[in-house]
């Protein structure tokens, strides 16, 4: 078989542009990212100094080709994680939506072939949800410039607004995140928080917008630090290796007391010199993990209860794919994506671990001849200059047979089938053995150092390291402007003063709950 690459550009047969579903077009501006030793960019690198692996493509194929879930697999419950809710999924696809956010037009992106300026800085900022704001953006606010829109589909049902014309696109800050029909109402949920937001705060509050949006966007950031980031790591020793806080003593009474202080950021691998960056390495590897953790179906409301659970994507087109009306009856009760401490428990996540989702092995809405995310995924890694896995974790100063996983612990075959049907096997063993593609490796770390229920040592240092980064690296978040900065009891939903879930917004949001 020739070697392969993956192509950028839909091809010429197709009608229109395809839409960006998650994982499958190239994120924008990352359609080149060279090796500069700069620590700039878009979109750059973390471990500057390791060579690319490139494998052969066939190999890819034929590993990519493994990596989809049997039908029987999909049924087993005990591949669903206990310990992270179904929500944290699709969270996870609405923040990178918002930190890797790109409105530069094609003209400016060209004029940078190298992608060494970074005409924007990705931040945790909801310009997915805000634009530029109602001045800018007027089609997307009320007309005092306040609230966020709110849309009906035919049934009557709360949506996302959209335009007129069918199949009636979404009016967003960023088209993707109306994708899928989960996604679409998590943005929705965002939507109705800041419209409470504004609604709780006195009418003769200066810049009353601007004030809301702050009040959302912290809130939001301390979602991200506090649960969605602790949820997938397991806990609080990653996060709190790299986020310290400062302790102090203070004269007090004839001797002295212990002051609590900011809080402190510490990073090891994630380096930037004038502004933070998407390293390709999680954009392309760390932080596609989430794709092993998508359901093949789910349940939204109790219309849609087993047997009745909706595919996230299915031959009929009666699943969850999104870029049009939500159709009547898909309504979510979030009781049954995050915990609420309600009696109606959540559906789980499937465990992190190198399998995903039937639905994702043959993308619907792909003209292409790879409509596996699999192989898009691993082929992406190659064309991009990624390291292997192994390479990345001696660089953290991981060692052989100690934390660095072992050629038994990958368990790959010397015979797997080609990546199509009728190509001659590989020996994926010998392929892969010393040197593992970064995204299946750090998918094998989880499901073999962790039983999938959480990141391995890589894959959750990355991506810790480059979300706390991201939030440090920010001069408006409440990490730098204010970090002594917590969720007050009895204000926007916070039930305690310091906790503060994504519970509690989307309850405070006065969405569907049970």
């Amino acid at each position: 078989m020739p070697n392969m690459t993956l192509s950028n550009q839909p091809p010429h047969s197709s009608p229109s542009p395809p839409q960006r579903f998650h994982g499958v077009q190239p994120i924008r501006g990352l359609e080149d990212v060279p090796r500069s030793a700069l620590y700039e960019g878009r979109f750059g690198r973390m471990f500057r100094n390791l060579p690319p692996f490139a494998p052969e493509d066939a190999d890819l194929l034929s590993l990519g080709a493994m990596m989809i879930e049997t039908q029987a697999q999909a049924d087993d419950p005990n591949l669903d994680n206990p310990d992270i809710p179904a929500g944290f999924t699709y969270l996870g696809q609405f923040i990178d939506h918002d930190i890797t956010f790109d409105p530069n037009s094609k003209l400016q992106r060209d004029n940078d072939p190298d992608a060494l300026r970074n005409f924007r800085t990705p931040r945790y900022d909801l310009d997915s949800l805000y634009a530029d704001g109602p001045d800018n953006n007027p089609y997307l606010y009320d007309a005092e410039g306040l609230r966020l829109l709110v849309g009906k589909n035919e049934a009557g049902e709360d949506d996302l607004p959209r335009n007129a014309a069918d199949p009636r696109r979404a009016l967003t800050g960023d088209p993707r995140n109306d994708e899928n029909a989960i996604v679409s109402q998590l943005h929705l949920g965002f939507i109705k928080f800041h419209n409470k937001v504004v609604d709780a705060l006195p009418a003769n509050t200066p810049n009353r917008f601007d004030e809301a949006r702050r009040i959302v966007r912290w809130h939001y950031q301390w979602v991200v630090l506090h649960d969605f980031l602790r949820k997938i790591l397991g806990g609080d020793d990653v996060v709190n290796d790299i986020v310290k806080l400062d302790k102090y003593k203070v004269p007090f009474g004839g001797g002295t007391k212990d002051i609590q202080g900011a809080l402190n950021v510490d990073l090891k691998f994630y380096h930037f010199r004038n502004q933070p960056f998407i390293p390709v390495e999680f954009s392309v590897a760390a932080y596609r993990f989430g794709h092993s953790m998508i359901r093949t179906d789910y349940e939204l409301n109790p219309q849609t209860e087993d047997p009745d659970d909706v595919d996230i994507f299915g031959d009929d087109g009666e699943d969850l794919r999104g870029f049009q009306e939500r159709r009547g009856g898909l309504e979510i009760q979030w009781a049954r994506f995050f915990d609420f401490g309600v009696p109606l428990k959540p559906q789980l996540s499937r465990r992190i671990d190198a399998k995903i989702a039937v639905g994702l092995g043959v993308l619907p809405f792909i003209t292409d001849m790879f409509k596996s995310l699999a192989k898009r995924n691993l082929l992406r890694g190659k064309a991009l200059g990624l390291p292997s896995g192994q390479a990345v974790a001696r660089a953290m100063g991981m060692t052989q047979g100690n934390v660095i996983l072992t050629p038994a612990e990958l368990g790959l075959p010397t015979n797997a089938p080609g990546g199509n049907p009728g190509e001659p096997t590989r020996n994926l063993a010998a392929a892969f053995n010393d040197n593992t593609p970064l995204w299946f490796y750090i998918l094998k770390e989880a499901e073999v150092r962790c039983s999938g229920k959480k990141l391995g040592p890589v894959g959750g240092r990355i991506v810790a390291e480059v979300l706390v980064g991201l939030l440090d690296g920010d001069p408006s978040s409440f990490l730098s402007a204010e970090p002594t900065w917590q969720p007050k009891q009895g204000q926007f939903g916070a039930t305690q003063d310091g906790k503060f879930f994504m519970a509690d917004l989307l309850r405070f949001a006065g969405v569907k709950i049970s």
